[in-house]
Parts: C-alpha cells; structure tokens; sequence
C-alpha cells in the first residue's frame, strides 16, 4: 500500500501530531507499505538518514508568537508530492492548512483519504483569540466531512465531532513505547539532583503555552515538601518560570533522557484541558508514576479515578493542589496507583495501534472499490 502522509508537524518538532505522524511511517514501512511524509519545513529539520521514508517539506512560516509552530505556505509541492508517490490512500494529520491542501489533492486525484483528528482547535481558540470558536468548527467540520474516514483518539473527541456534525467517525487511540518507558528507568541520582530534601517530586512534561494552563501549578510549589520540575518549552516559559516560585524547568528532553526523567517523579499533573487524547499522560503511566489530570477530553479515557490516578475539574488550582496534598500524605496509594496505570497501558503498544490502523486504511480502500464497481 502506497500512503501519502500529509501532517501539519513532523520531527524534529516535538508535539503528538509530530510523533504520531512518525510512529505512522515507521509502522507502515516496517509492514511492507510505502509511506510519503508531506510536512512543512523547519529551520532545523532532521538529516533525510534519520526518517523512516521520504520526507517532502513544503515551505512554511513560524506562527507569531509561537514560534515552536509552523504554518505551510501556498504552493503546489504537496499535490505534486501526492502525485508522483501515486498513492493509494492519503492520510490527513491533524489537517488544518496543509492537511486542506492534501484533502483536495487528493479528491481531484479520485484517492480516499482519512483524517486524524489530534488537535482542539476550538478550544485553542478560545483561549488565544476569546473568539472564533465556532469558526474553528467550521473548518474543522470542512476538512473532515470530506474525507473518506475520520479517526479520534478518545471518545471525548469522537463525541465532539459527531455532535458538531462530522460523519463517518471512528475512535482510533495512540500507542506507547512501554519499553522506554518504564518504572525501571527511575533514577536515585537524578531524584536527589531535583530534591536534595527528599521532596515528594510531581512533575509536569508538554508545551508550555497559555492553553496548557501550567499556573495551576503555583499553588503545588507553595506545599512543604513538594518540588514542581517542569519539562518543555514554549512561548509561556519566561513568565512561568516567575510563576511557579522553586519550580525545575528543565526545558526541552527527548528519549531516553526523558524517559528516566518521567519513572524518577513521584506524582505526574497534567492542567491542559483542550487534550484530544494526552500522550504525556499515557507515557507517564507507562512509567509506574500515579497522574492527576482535568477530567475533560482524552484523560477522561486515560485515568481511572480513584484506580491509576486522580481526575479533577479543568482548571481549579486548589483541586490541583488537593489532589498533591491526598497523594503526598499517602504513600501506599500511590503506589497502588503508579502499580496500576503500568498494568493499564503496558500493551497499548504502538505496533497494536498501527495494526488497527492498517485495517481502517483496507476498509477505505475497500469501499471506494466497492462504490466504483
């Protein structure tokens, strides 16, 4: 199978979208398929040597003031991309304005397309622009009934989509590499490093940008015996680092490195509440650490209350900070906890997932064989 991967972020970037993208192609090229990634090009984008399969990048621009993010110019690279990889079957990242661009190459072409829903625009436009909510859903709502198949990764999201009138959509969740992250990579150097005292560490690991709401984190930093280390970077970094008084901010980690870092923390709090899905939370517990998250979008799927962590209401700092409190007075809970979030995502391996992507690309295909018969 010939697939074209359209995705509006790839590596070197580091969010899902890039590395679901990545994980995507490395699953079909290790299965026999022949993937194309299309993606905007960077400033510092990986030697061609390093990626599973051809990578097309099409010229972009940073987006003001978030310069992490980049947003693909106009341009006919991306359909000619599609063209001359013939392919079988066009996949569609997080499709906003590349993705568009894809979708349309791929209609005139008479190719089936399917769009992975990752990335809640609605809500980031709330919180950027106080507006345009419902603009947001319109594209969205655009992009998608278009395409052939639409995948969500939690049933949040697939619920928002078929509420807001997308059809034709199907839940398809992420995988984690359970053997990177693992509670053996827990570190005794690297905790006394982040908590010479001793402190109870509860860790945080994703963009930092407005959306993430990471001052919720404050309240955590003012409790005796806690350390806040914080792993990330984005356009919010300089005022949280005011923000979050005692705080670590250990910036950007990849791989092993941050894998070692996650099995080190006693306790992972994720504050976003726009997560479609939320793979820093499924990596945490891959690495035996209980979670405290919002109980919106995908963590609701993630996290069992009261069974592998703590669900809390979206952006309450103080339920944050009780939910620390409960967790740092009780040890054997937390274990109990961390024990169980390792059983509840150890086989929710990427090789699975891709599986079950693989067979709603076949389904496709097999329909548009169908209808043109």
């Amino acid at each position: 199978m010939r697939v074209a991967i359209v995705t509006e972020s790839f590596p070197p970037d580091v969010n899902g979208v890039a590395h679901c993208a990545l994980r995507t192609a490395e699953h079909l090229a290790r299965n026999g398929h022949e993937p194309l990634v299309v993606a905007p090009a960077g400033p510092h984008d990986q030697e061609a040597d390093l990626d599973p399969c051809p990578v097309v990048r099409v010229p972009s621009l940073p987006l003001p003031g978030y310069p992490q993010v980049r947003v693909a110019l106009p341009g006919r690279r991306t359909a000619a991309a599609i063209t001359a990889h013939r392919a079988d079957l066009v996949h569609l990242a997080s499709p906003f304005v590349l993705g568009a661009r894809g979708l349309a190459a791929a209609t005139r072409l008479r190719i089936p397309a399917v769009a992975v829903y990752q990335t809640d625009l609605a809500g980031y436009a709330r919180t950027y622009l106080n507006a345009g909510e419902a603009a947001a859903w319109r594209r969205i709502r655009a992009v998608h009934s278009a395409a052939a198949r639409t995948l969500a990764p939690s049933t949040a999201s697939v619920t928002a989509l078929r509420d807001q009138g997308v059809p034709r959509v199907h839940l398809w969740p992420r995988g984690v590499d359970s053997v990177r992250f693992h509670p053996a990579r827990r570190d005794e150097a690297l905790r006394r490093e982040l908590a010479p005292r001793g402190e109870l560490i509860v860790g945080y690991v994703g963009r930092l940008a407005p959306e993430k709401h990471v001052e919720l984190l404050a309240g955590v930093c003012e409790l005796p015996g806690v350390r806040v280390v914080v792993v990330g970077d984005g356009p919010s970094a300089p005022g949280l680092r005011g923000a979050l008084p005692g705080a670590v901010f250990l910036g950007r980690r990849t791989g092993a490195d941050l894998a070692r870092i996650y099995a080190s923390l006693d306790l992972f709090c994720h504050t976003g509440p726009f997560e479609t899905f939320c793979q820093t939370v499924q990596e945490a517990m891959a690495s035996g650490v209980p979670v405290i998250a919002p109980a919106a979008g995908g963590p609701l799927d993630l996290v069992g209350h009261g069974r592998t962590g703590l669900l809390v209401p979206p952006v309450d700092a103080l339920a944050v900070r009780a939910a620390v409190q409960l967790l740092h007075a009780d040890p054997r809970l937390r274990a109990r906890y961390g024990a169980a979030a390792r059983v509840a995502v150890a086989e929710r391996t990427w090789e699975a997932v891709g599986d079950q992507l693989l067979r709603h690309y076949e389904q496709v295909i097999g329909e548009r064989e169908a209808a043109a018969a």
